[in-house]
């Protein structure tokens, strides 16, 4: 694709994307379904007036980044301190079912062979593949929602960062087992580090803000230094220790969070991502999303692979939170905004692509599973917050 071609389809989806979205909101239903949708229409799948393209993926890329950078700074501190514990274990339970879940899927389609033989491996990588938790979708539902700031939003959003995390060094783990070029103390090790540079970090970030703040109150230059932290420490996260872009984003808010001015830098984020990152990002799910060179035993398989992948997050993640002491609407809430899988999942079926541990066709499943997640978890979030009143934004 040239550059003025670009503008053109630039322009196509995100008029596109506002009707859809729009469309959706009158029909009750969240925007970022209208936005997929649109995606999905103008397309490959149907009208192709749209294909895929760095330009386009870049701008995607930098539209989750910008709302996982929303998602922190929406974020109250101390309901992240109160749920962290349960968010851990939450995160931890929802990789290991999906995991085992997705192995054993693989299995009874295509038989077993043994402990370490390639066929094995291809079916741990099915399995790895389900343990990705895309927070992105999740997080503009519960936004629109009024739900995001409230203890359920928080414990979704921090046990999906945990989760893609941990997502990360099972991927790592799963192909030191069959490529001894890897190693996994060497991710749990970066796992750490990126941690300790966070909270390092986060200390004189923190107060070089909290300076500027009392100084230059409600001044545009604190959130485009904001925005200049959150594109730093996402470069950082993922060049340097090997972890998702998202979850240094999410950090940078989680920095900021506590300040006076948290609001209005999360406004004036929010009209850059609203106007155009935004539906670039939720649109690009569609244009990836092609159904050719599907055959009978292939679609039978991603049925399969769906059911499999959306019930493992709700039984792992959604029990858990039951068992933690969450209500039984609580927990499903839990285990369905755990539910989205997106550009980590396809991060993660590319690697196994890029290494020889999964073939292209399977990649199909992957695209079917983000589209499924992404369209029916909003819906049902939407239901199962039916009634209830948003939370009122906390005082920082």
């Amino acid at each position: 694709m040239d550059r003025i071609s670009f503008f053109r389809d630039l322009a196509i989806i995100i008029v596109s994307a506002k009707l859809f979205g729009l469309l959706a909101q009158k029909l009750k239903a969240p925007q970022v379904v209208g936005e997929i949708i649109a995606g999905l229409i103008v397309g490959p799948c149907f009208l192709g007036l749209v294909g895929q393209s760095d330009y386009l993926s870049l701008i995607a890329e930098i539209g989750v980044v910008m709302l996982m950078f929303s998602a922190g700074l929406e974020t109250n501190l101390k309901d992240l301190i109160r749920t962290g514990p349960k968010a851990f274990i939450t995160a931890c339970v929802g990789v290991f079912v999906p995991l085992a879940g997705g192995t054993l899927l693989y299995i009874l389609f295509y038989g077993y062979d043994g402990i370490g033989t390639e066929h094995f491996f291809r079916a741990l990588f099915i399995g790895t593949i389900m343990t990705a938790t895309s927070v992105g979708i999740t997080v503009q539902t519960l936004k629109e929602l009024g739900h995001l700031k409230g203890e359920i939003g928080t414990l979704i959003t921090s046990a999906a960062i945990i989760d893609d995390v941990i997502g990360i060094v099972v991927l790592t783990f799963v192909i030191s087992l069959r490529s001894p070029d890897s190693s996994p103390a060497a991710v749990v090790g970066k796992v750490l580090l990126f941690i300790v540079m966070s909270v390092c970090i986060g200390f004189i970030a923190y107060y070089i803000f909290k300076l500027m703040d009392k100084k230059y109150p409600h001044q545009r230059r604190i959130p485009i230094l904001g925005l200049a932290l959150c594109m730093f420490l996402a470069f950082a996260a993922e060049e340097f220790f090997g972890i998702a872009d998202i979850t240094g984003a999410y950090v940078a808010g989680l920095i900021l969070c506590s300040l006076q001015d948290s609001d209005y830098i999360a406004r004036k984020v929010d009209i850059n991502s609203y106007m155009i990152f935004g539906p670039v990002f939720f649109a690009s799910i569609g244009l990836k999303t092609t159904f050719t060179g599907f055959s009978s035993e292939l679609l039978l398989f991603s049925v399969g692979f769906v059911l499999m992948a959306l019930l493992t997050k709700v039984i792992g993640c959604g029990l858990t939170a039951k068992l933690l002491g969450e209500s039984t609407r609580d927990s499903l809430k839990v285990g369905v905004g755990m539910m989205t899988r997106g550009e980590v999942a396809l991060i993660v079926a590319q690697k196994g692509l890029s290494v020889g541990m999964l073939d292209a066709e399977y990649f199909a499943c992957v695209i079917v599973l983000i589209i499924v997640s992404s369209v029916s978890v909003p819906i049902i979030l939407k239901l199962l917050y039916k009634g209830e009143t948003p939370e009122p934004v906390p005082a920082h």
